[in-house]
C-alpha cells in the first residue's frame, strides 16, 4: 500500500484548462472517492495518476516516488474500467492471467494467485467460460479480479458500475464494500454518482470546473459543505437553497413564507451580516410537518411517494422548497396548505457573492482538525 499525492497537478488541452493546480494526499490505505458533474476533471486526474494523460503541471507521487515520467506499467497501479476491457476470445481464467504471464511469472504462483482471487469474488465457477457468457455482474468481478491478482500498490476504479441497472449497482457497492475489508489498499475511484461516493468512500473529493471544492469525510461534506455547489450537490433530496435577509440584530432570518431563527450555532458568524442578504440552506430531514416556534407556510406543489418515504414540494410564496421523510400515509393532498416547522440549529447560511459557507472562525478551525 502508499500514499498518493498530487501537488499542484494542472492539465490543458491546448487553451483548455481541465484540472487547475489540485492539491490532495491520499492516505495509505484509504479509499478516496473523486465525485462531481460530467466535465469537472475527475476522470482526466485519474488518468493522470495512471500514467494514461500526461501532466501539463506539478507532480503525482505514489509512495513516496515521483511517478511523472513513468509510463503506466512502472507505477504499481491497477485500473478498472467502465467498459471492463476484458479479452472475449480468452476464458475468465486467461484474462486473470494475461497480466501475470506478461510479467514472466510461473504458471504455479499463476494459478494461486488466481485461486486467491477467485476465492475473494466468489468467481470460481466462472473460470472457464468467456465474457459473453457472463453478467454485468460477473464481468466486472473478472475487472477486479485482474487487479487483485497483480497485488498493486493502488486500485484505480473509472466509473465502473455505471453500466450496471440500479439493483445491480446496489449489490456491487456492496461487494466493493467488502472487498476492501479482504483486499486493503489505497484506492482511488471516480463516479458522478454522489450515492457511490458517500456510501463507498473514506476521503470525499468533490470537484467542479477542474477545481476540487471540498475534502472530507462523507459525514463531513455532508454536514458542513464548503459552499453553495457542495451543498446542492451532495445529498438526496438537495439541500433546498432560498434567499433571506437577516434582522438588524442578525438573529433571524426572513424568507419567502415566514422569518426563522438562525440558530444559537450560527449567531455569532452571522452577526457581520445584520441586516444582509444572505443564502439559506435547509436539509430535507431537517424539516416536519406541523406548527413550532419556528416555522414557514407553504403550499404542496408536488407529491412524490417512495413507499418507504413521502417528499413534498412546497411552494413559499414564489421559492420552491422540497420536504422529505414525511410518513408515506400522511394525510396530505396536491395543493394542501401547510406548515411546516425548521431545526435552527440544522440551518446553513452562505454569502451571497462569494457562495462560500459563513462560519465563525472557532467552527473553521474545529472542522479543519
Amino acid at each position: 500500500m502508499a500514499e498518493v499525492v498530487l501537488n499542484k497537478l494542472v492539465k490543458s488541452y491546448g487553451g483548455v484548462t481541465a484540472v487547475r493546480s489540485i492539491d490532495l494526499m491520499i492516505p495509505d490505505g484509504a479509499f478516496a472517492v473523486l465525485v462531481g458533474p460530467s466535465g469537472c476533471g475527475k476522470s482526466t486526474t485519474l488518468r493522470m495518476i495512471a500514467g494514461l494523460e500526461d501532466i501539463s503541471g506539478g507532480t503525482i507521487s505514489i509512495g513516496g516516488r515521483v511517478v511523472n515520467d513513468l509510463p503506466p506499467k512502472d507505477r504499481d497501479i491497477a485500473m478498472v474500467f467502465q467498459n471492463y476491457a476484458l479479452y472475449q476470445h480468452m476464458t475468465v481464467y486467461d484474462n486473470l492471467a494475461f497480466g501475470l504471464r506478461n510479467r514472466k511469472e510461473s504458471e504455479a504462483k499463476i494459478a494461486e494467485k488466481i485461486a486467491h482471487a477467485a476465492s475473494i469474488l466468489s468467481i470460481e465457477p466462472l473460470l472457464q467460460r468467456r465474457p459473453r457468457q457472463l453478467s454485468g455482474g460477473q464481468q466486472q468481478r473478472v475487472a477486479l479480479g485482474r487487479c487483485i491478482v497483480r497485488h498493486p500498490q493502488v486500485f484505480l476504479f473509472d466509473e465502473p458500475l455505471s453500466n450496471l441497472d440500479a439493483k445491480l449497482r446496489a449489490q456491487m457497492r456492496v461487494e466493493l464494500k467488502r472487498l476492501r475489508e479482504r483486499v486493503p489498499a489505497t484506492s482511488v475511484y471516480v463516479t458522478h454518482d454522489q450515492v457511490e461516493a458517500m456510501t463507498l468512500g473514506d476521503l470525499v473529493v468533490i470537484m467542479k470546473d477542474g477545481i476540487v471544492q471540498q475534502v472530507g469525510t462523507p459525514l463531513e461534506v455532508y454536514n458542513r459543505p464548503e459552499n453553495l455547489f457542495v451543498a446542492g450537490f451532495i445529498g438526496a433530496p438537495a439541500m433546498n437553497v432560498l434567499r433571506g435577509r437577516l434582522d438588524s440584530a442578525g438573529e433571524r432570518v426572513n424568507i419567502e413564507g415566514g422569518s426563522l431563527q438562525v440558530g444559537e450555532r450560527n449567531k455569532a458568524a452571522l452577526r457581520g451580516y445584520a441586516g444582509r442578504e444572505v443564502m439559506v440552506g435547509i436539509r430535507p430531514e431537517h424539516m416536519a410537518l406541523g406548527a413550532s416556534n419556528n416555522q414557514v407556510d407553504g403550499v404542496v406543489d408536488v407529491i412524490e411517494q417512495l413507499g418507504s418515504e413521502m417528499h413534498l414540494d412546497l411552494r413559499l410564496g414564489g421559492a420552491p422548497l422540497t420536504v422529505a421523510r414525511v410518513a408515506p400515509d400522511a394525510p396530505i393532498r396536491l395543493h394542501d396548505r401547510v406548515t411546516v416547522s425548521i431545526a435552527p440549529e440544522q440551518m446553513h447560511f452562505f454569502d451571497v457573492d462569494t457562495q462560500l459557507a459563513i462560519r465563525t472562525p472557532a467552527a473553521v478551525g474545529a472542522l479543519a482538525a
